[in-house]
């Protein structure tokens, strides 16, 4: 439990995308700034998909160009199609995360085709990329259940993480889209596909729906998983999952993982400033227990 755990930032992409509120180009780059000088070096910044469909990542190329300057720090792009490709290679992407759900239900509800179908969108995604010595990062959805066709069992998600694995990706990304999961459900997962790729391979992206996010981390953790997928302030949440709230908030995982004695190399105070800044914008608090217990804290000690 020792080892070294990395965080993948997730909040100006998985966060923002699902927020009603339109974030400015502007205020996005400052976003990703922040959070790199916070510690966090791995940044999901933009998704290259239609603006009609996610206007909240609209002008994403303009993002990644604007955090171009950042040093010591890597930014993670999705690409729907060859199309987003194309535009993410114009905009200078180094690496690119590709999707497919566990579920059929899902991948109909969400991307209007079958999970076969949505493979053989991005097979020449990855093979362009293997050309270009582009990095693919392969996301799964709906791990843990799902909204149309309820429990989603394990084979399922290691039979297509195989899939994408041998496509080429790099890193199979887990996801609990709609936060039900438990941990033994989630051990349970991550053993049938820690059974088929190498467990350094994989990450955990759990969503907090049902407060479960971090008891499920420990879980994988258990299981031998050191990625984590989290966004600052808990930023998220899916359109299928009716009072979702979210990822797991960034600020809770580096708690977890510090009072475990886990260096993150991450400033909770920037964090914690960065997050409380974003909320602003979006005219909420952070849902984020940890950001909410240190900023009543410091009110406290403000008035005292």
């Amino acid at each position: 439990m020792s080892d070294q755990i990395h965080i993948v930032e997730m909040g100006p992409r998985d966060g923002l995308q699902n927020e009603k509120m339109l974030v400015s180009v502007e205020a996005r780059i400052a976003f990703v700034e922040a959070l790199v000088a916070a510690g966090l070096n791995t940044v999901e910044v933009g998704a290259f998909v239609s603006p009609k469909a996610i206007p909240q990542m609209a002008s994403s190329d303009q993002v990644l160009r604007g955090v171009s300057h950042v040093k010591d720090a890597e930014f993670h792009v999705l690409v729907p199609n060859e199309k987003g490709y194309d535009a993410a290679r114009a905009a200078g992407a180094k690496v690119v995360s590709v999707f497919a759900a566990a579920s059929e239900g899902f991948s109909r509800a969400n991307i209007n085709c079958s999970v076969a179908e949505s493979i053989e969108r991005f097979k020449p995604v990855l093979a362009r990329a293997k050309a270009d010595g582009v990095k693919v990062r392969g996301y799964i959805s709906c791990v843990l259940g799902c909204p149309f066709d309820g429990e989603i069992k394990p084979k399922a998600v290691a039979d297509l993480a195989v899939t994408l694995w041998d496509l080429g990706c790099y890193e199979i990304s887990l996801g609990d889209t709609i936060g039900v999961g438990t941990p033994l459900k989630a051990r349970e997962m991550l053993r049938a596909v820690g059974a088929e790729l190498p467990v350094d391979n994989l990450a955990m992206h759990f969503h907090d729906t049902y407060g479960q996010a971090l008891a499920n981390l420990y879980a994988g953790m258990e299981e031998g998983v050191r990625v984590i997928d989290s966004a600052a302030g808990g930023l998220g949440g899916c359109p299928y999952a009716p009072g979702a709230t979210g990822n797991v908030a960034t600020e809770d995982v580096v708690y977890m993982l510090e009072g475990m004695g886990v260096k993150t190399g991450i400033d909770m105070d920037r964090l914690l400033a960065t997050t409380n800044e974003v909320a602003g914008l979006l005219g909420r608090p952070p849902v984020s227990r940890v950001a909410s217990a240190l900023n009543a804290k410091r009110k406290r000690l403000a008035k005292s």
